[in-house]
């Protein structure tokens, strides 16, 4: 994979086309002197239709890859797709998944052949790909695939493959992070039924070693501090309400502490996230999705990005849904989505 350069461009996915992404994406163009430059794969009728929509005099400039920059100082550089979305506000179809699908691909290659440095992805709506037949659980486990997907292209072509075998996936990481927090759950899109089976030693282990690279690398966290979750109320309160805490996360704590992680816990989730215990860590580390995300967007919902760890690029994304209902009346908070093409930026330098 290239080196990350901080001249290039970032990548922009189209996001579901019925949903808020296409004007996330005219309001962050019209407020580009704040950000860094980015073009987005996608339908240049539909995001100029979507700017008109909402009451935005926005140039859209159709290019290719080369020209982004260029474009960038004139408007909203578009890089055309095969595929064509339809323009249908609220109404979701899929008629335009495989233009969501094209989109995701395309931003990642953009960067494997060096023509960005990152990918920012507003939101997407599964059950329509699903019905289109994307077999994925979500955004971040395609990116795996097409990670993995790519450097395997990379070796059979003899490229540099920063010495890492990719004969096994990448495994990404999902955290949000936030100026207030920053928190990855271990376990995300399952029923909570099913989260003490999957909880694994090992799969705690992984994600915390993943968080902790990523720090260092990302971050520039020196010495990443690491808040681990119990899963049990009061962290299990020694056996009384639940074996897991002592038998799987405990264990799995120890072993990144052998790694020279900075790791504590387990620890009751319930006296996690008051301001004077966020001070005492880099990122909470969560045993399923609610016990993450519920802090997390208490705090900031408006500023959450999430951010997926674990991967040889930088991705963000807004953290909320594709909001149909809002869909088309530019009363959608472009907040999160400009903190995630800020963060994408920070990240990639």
């Amino acid at each position: 994979m290239p080196t990350e350069h901080p001249s290039l461009p970032i990548a922009l996915t189209m996001g579901e086309p019925a949903g808020i992404g296409p004007e996330l994406i005219v309001m962050a163009a019209s407020a580009r002197h704040e950000a860094a430059p980015f073009f987005v794969y996608g339908d240049a009728g539909l995001l100029s239709a979507r700017a008109r929509r909402i009451g935005l005099d926005l140039t859209i400039v159709e290019t290719d890859e080369a020209g982004t920059l260029a474009a960038f100082t004139r408007g909203l550089p578009v890089v055309p797709l095969a595929n064509a979305a339809p323009d249908r506000p609220g109404r979701p179809d899929v008629a335009g998944a495989a233009a969501v699908i094209e989109s995701i691909e395309r931003a990642v290659l953009s960067v494997r052949r060096g023509h960005a440095r990152a990918v920012v992805t507003p939101p997407i709506m599964k059950e329509v790909l699903y019905r289109a037949g994307f077999r994925h659980p979500g955004h971040t486990e395609f990116l795996g695939e097409l990670a993995c997907r790519h450097w395997q292209d990379d070796a059979a072509q003899g490229l540099a493959t920063g010495g890492q075998d990719r004969e096994t996936p990448f495994r990404p990481v999902m955290m949000i992070w936030s100026e207030t927090v920053a928190v990855v759950p271990v376990t995300i899109h399952i029923p909570l039924s099913r989260v003490p089976a999957a909880l694994t030693e090992d799969l705690i282990y992984e994600t915390g070693l993943i968080t902790a690279r990523d720090l260092k690398a990302r971050f520039n966290i020196a010495a990443p501090r690491l808040a681990v979750a119990g899963l049990n109320p009061h962290a299990g309160e020694n056996g009384a309400l639940g074996s897991e805490d002592s038998a799987v996360v405990a264990p799995a704590i120890a072993r990144l502490r052998a790694q020279g992680i900075d790791a504590r816990g387990p620890l009751p989730a319930d006296t996690m996230f008051h301001a004077r215990a966020r001070q005492t860590y880099d990122a909470a580390l969560c045993m399923y999705h609610d016990q993450a995300l519920a802090p997390a967007k208490a705090l900031a919902f408006d500023e959450a990005v999430n951010v997926t760890l674990g991967l040889p690029f930088v991705r963000t994304s807004p953290d909320h849904g594709t909001a149909f209902d809002l869909a088309g009346t530019g009363k959608a908070n472009p907040s999160s989505f400009l903190a995630s093409l800020s963060l994408a930026d920070r990240m990639s330098r």
